[in-house]
């Protein structure tokens, strides 16, 4: 073909995540995998793939063979079951757990007679830690993900990757544990219930955005809770340390390169968060006020907020990122240009940015 361009492949092309990388990915010929294409003009080669099936792995190994892609990137998740579409936990543990497996099991396969695809890059999540840490959780703290559906999945991938990385055969494998996402096409739980997202499936729940109504921030009473301090990174910047990883010439010394990702600087309290977003702020009782709350508007469908995850809406959990920072050296700010206040800002600077199509496999 006369194209010295790297080929990589993108499982869940077609998420917030994914679309943001896309732009970053210049140098690469890029294969992008999801159930709907991206809405893009950027060069991509598109195959429709569903890692939540079976015949996917087999797929995936024979375009991997044929593309001789140097690089995975596996993106491919559902965080939001009301936005994604896909409400039953026994799919969404398919397309989560069962589909990273899948795909690592593609690459062994690829891997099989000679070394292939070099890289894997996986986005684990600040949630496989759990809820309510007593500090700065570094990448060896145990793992202690509960409650939430999406955490949980989370946990067990961030265990298959640990204990499948050793046979991917001359790959070297790199997961990734970003705290919350942030930006103006961030749609999350915690970014949604600072701007007060209507976010369910209702009709009302449309209505409400349609007329452009905010719902308040509900909170426990307590100075505990308003003192709670929260990272966030931008997903540009995760966009940029993927690209970064990808770029990397020089081996690593281990087979698995495990990194907390989070913004520069120091984390937020929630009540500067609420501050910023300038959202109306409504106290709850207590703890169980505060499930019932939102089980209630969860059930009405005008949240798109489980009531699974009261305990990661009210709880601390902070990270240690210095890993992060060694591993980037002198390009650390070049690659995490926003620091947590400034990426928490953005997602309120441009509320009239076109969000990415949720897919049925996204971050």
């Amino acid at each position: 073909m006369g194209d010295a361009k790297p080929t990589v492949v993108v499982t869940g092309i077609s998420g917030n995540l994914g679309t943001r990388l896309l732009p970053q990915l210049g140098e690469f010929n890029v294969i992008g995998l999801d159930v709907n294409p991206p809405v893009t003009d950027l060069p991509l080669q598109f195959v429709r793939m569903d890692v939540g099936t079976e015949e996917s792995c087999r797929q995936l190994y024979l375009l991997l063979r044929e593309s001789r892609a140097e690089a995975v990137i596996h993106l491919a998740f559902v965080l939001d079951p009301v936005r994604a579409g896909v409400l039953d936990l026994d799919r969404m543990w398919h397309i989560n757990v069962a589909g990273t497996a899948r795909v690592m099991e593609a690459i062994t396969e690829a891997n099989h007679e000679e070394t292939i695809i070099r890289k894997f890059v996986f986005p684990s999540s600040v949630s496989v830690y759990g809820s309510d840490l007593t500090g700065p959780a570094t990448e060896e703290h145990p793992l202690g993900a509960h409650t939430l559906p999406y955490a949980m999945h989370k946990m067990e991938c961030d265990r298959v990757v640990q204990q499948r990385a050793p046979a991917l055969r001359g790959c070297s494998v790199y997961m990734l544990r970003p705290h919350i996402f942030a930006g103006a096409s961030v749609e999350n739980y915690m970014v949604g219930a600072f701007r007060g997202t209507p976010g369910g499936r209702s009709d009302r729940a449309a209505r409400m955005r349609g007329q452009g109504k905010r719902l308040p921030c509900l909170l426990p009473r307590g100075r505990r809770y308003l003192e709670n301090r929260v990272q966030f990174v931008h997903v540009d910047d995760m966009a940029r340390l993927i690209t970064r990883i990808l770029q990397k010439t020089e081996p690593e010394a281990q087979r698995l390169t495990v990194l907390n990702v989070a913004g520069r600087g120091e984390p937020l309290t929630v009540e500067r968060c609420v501050e910023i977003a300038q959202a109306k702020l409504v106290r709850l009782p207590g703890k169980l006020a505060f499930r019932m709350a939102l089980k209630a508007l969860w059930q009405l469908g005008i949240v798109a907020i489980p009531p699974e995850a009261t305990p990661y809406m009210t709880g601390e959990y902070i990270m240690n990122t210095d890993r992060l920072r060694k591993f980037l050296g002198e390009n650390y700010e070049d690659v995490i240009r926003y620091t947590i206040a400034d990426a928490f800002a953005d997602c309120f600077k441009s509320e009239t940015t076109v969000k990415a199509e949720p897919s049925a496999a996204e971050v």
